[in-house]
């Protein structure tokens, strides 16, 4: 499915990117213009070491990762997430900012998951959608039916999900203030870590038995 991205959205894009400035980021303030990402370097760091300046071109600076729609089909979530981040737009190192591109199938769904160093602003290109995030306080839900051009912020930290309750494939794009939001999904992280966390306590925390930890483990491809 192919979609046009229209002025209006240009506009939003621009906003999304004030919004996720330096005055709300949680990564470091950068020290320099900008810090091209070197991807044959390997020093290991807290972040990416620089290009030399005199390398940067204005190629590093953008990407057409998020033309191009994702494949559905290739997870069982029915949903497929695809980033404008430092591997495939270099620009992006140390300025605190990602954005991404989600399609999902109809019925698709994006897993809790939470990211721990980043809030993140969804906006509904198109289709319905249902989404929400988790109170780390209360457990209370704060949930919200969108429709195209509806925009929703998970805070950092918090557990968050998104549904497609539409009757087609939806589209969104989402902005996060980390160049690195780390990605905690919750299925995934608690029955298939590697190794894995033991089975009793598997089993009580979520008051299940030990047959259903190993059958929830073997269809979410853990050991």
């Amino acid at each position: 499915m192919a979609s046009n991205i229209s002025p209006c959205f240009c506009v939003l894009f621009l906003v999304v990117l004030l919004v996720a400035t330096k005055r709300i980021s949680g990564d470091p303030d950068p020290l320099q213009d900008f810090c091209v990402a070197d991807a044959k370097s390997s020093v290991f760091m807290n972040g990416l070491p620089c290009l030399n300046p005199n390398e940067a071109s204005p190629n590093h600076f953008m990407t057409s990762a998020l033309r191009t729609p994702g494949n559905t089909s290739a997870n069982p979530m029915g949903a497929s997430i695809v980033a404008a981040n430092t591997q495939n737009m270099p620009g992006l190192n140390t300025l605190g900012i990602l954005m991404a591109r989600i399609d999902m199938a109809v019925e698709g769904v994006v897993p809790p998951h939470i990211h721990p160093r980043a809030s993140e602003i969804l906006y509904l290109m198109e289709g319905k959608l249902s989404v929400g995030f988790v109170d780390s306080n209360t457990n209370k839900l704060f949930s919200h039916t969108l429709e195209a051009g509806d925009v929703f912020v998970f805070p950092r930290g918090t557990l968050h999900f998104a549904q497609n309750i539409g009757e087609k494939p939806a589209i969104t794009i989402n902005a996060l203030n980390s160049q690195n939001p780390g990605i905690l999904n919750v299925p995934s992280a608690t029955f298939a870590s590697s190794p894995a966390m033991p089975q009793e306590v598997l089993a009580k925390s979520f008051a299940i038995s030990s047959q259903e930890v190993e059958q929830i483990r073997k269809l979410l491809g853990g050991t």
